[in-house]
């Protein structure tokens, strides 16, 4: 590679670079510095604590449980996620009448806000609200339960909804990925013998592993940052007490809600290291053979 050549390079990563500097690592950078300090947010940070913070983080049993309340909601989401929207694209890759409409009411609860999600499914869930009066007006009234705060089926509504909010984008990824497999692959099984299901089975599913491996990554990625929706319909302090609450939720419940944003900032902190720890996990261990891939087809 010549020095021109470089240059090249060099000049058009530098935007990206610049950003990314900007808007990822220096923000990182000095959450860990007032991580270090028990800091109220008025004035310059003065009590330097050393580890402190972070010491009280790993071993409050309120982070340990929002560790296992996103621990179970990565898990259940590309559980109950990626089957459904394998086949629903499958389903909608096949040519029939109305196709295009279905798509698009498929990927609409994605496009609505997550403010709106919130407040629309807490109003319908809460005690007395419309899901309720259904069950009752049906004669299943031994079905209703406090489905937001009762401890044991609180996180199972939690799922719910969120599969419901993102099953659409999950969709049209599988869809994408869908598009690229070559018809004449399924018609030569089929002359074959194949049935359908084994069409899809020995060929569809492993043709489409790297996009099923692209949306796991974004939907780990996701279950780690959930804040929105949580937020939103348990509100700052019953997610704690309903079992919902996130590694998001506690930061901004014990940072900013309770003005010690030193600790806030070393909780930040904590979270960017577990979702880099996975990240680059799932990248060595899962991704490394698509990357690898593609960049032997660029060479």
């Amino acid at each position: 590679m010549s020095w021109r050549e470089r240059g090249e390079i060099a000049l058009m990563s530098a935007p990206a670079l610049i950003l990314f500097l900007g808007f990822v690592i220096f923000p990182v950078i000095t959450a860990a510095y007032y991580g270090f300090f028990k800091w109220k947010g008025y004035g310059p940070p003065i009590d330097f604590v050393w580890f402190e913070n972070y010491r009280i983080i790993l071993t409050d049993p309120a982070f340990l449980d929002t560790l296992r309340h996103n621990a179970f909601i990565l898990v259940f989401s590309l559980v109950m996620q990626g089957p459904l929207a394998i086949l629903v694209a499958l389903l909608l890759n096949k040519k029939m009448r109305g196709r295009s409409i279905v798509r698009v009411l498929i990927f609409v609860p994605y496009v609505i806000s997550e403010v709106i999600v919130g407040i629309g499914w807490s109003l319908m869930l809460q005690s007395g609200g419309a899901l309720d009066e259904t069950l009752r007006n049906m004669g299943l009234d031994w079905l209703i339960r406090d489905w937001l705060a009762d401890p044991s089926i609180a996180i199972w509504t939690l799922m719910i909804i969120i599969t419901w909010k993102y099953l659409g984008f999950a969709v049209i990824i599988m869809l994408a990925g869908l598009q690229g497999i070559p018809e004449e692959l399924a018609e030569a099984a089929a002359v074959d013998g194949a049935s359908y299901w084994q069409t899809q089975w020995r060929i569809t599913l492993p043709l489409l592993g790297p996009t099923i491996r692209i949306w796991a990554f974004l939907s780990i990625i996701g279950s780690l940052q959930l804040f929105d929706l949580v937020y939103i319909i348990w509100g700052q302090y019953i997610s704690s007490t309903a079992g919902t609450s996130t590694m998001a939720t506690y930061m901004a419940l014990t940072g900013r809600l309770s003005g010690n944003y030193g600790y806030g900032n070393a909780v930040a902190v904590v979270i960017f290291f577990i979702s880099l720890t996975v990240a680059l996990i799932y990248q060595r261990f899962v991704l490394r053979r698509d990357t690898e891939g593609a960049l032997t087809g660029g060479n």
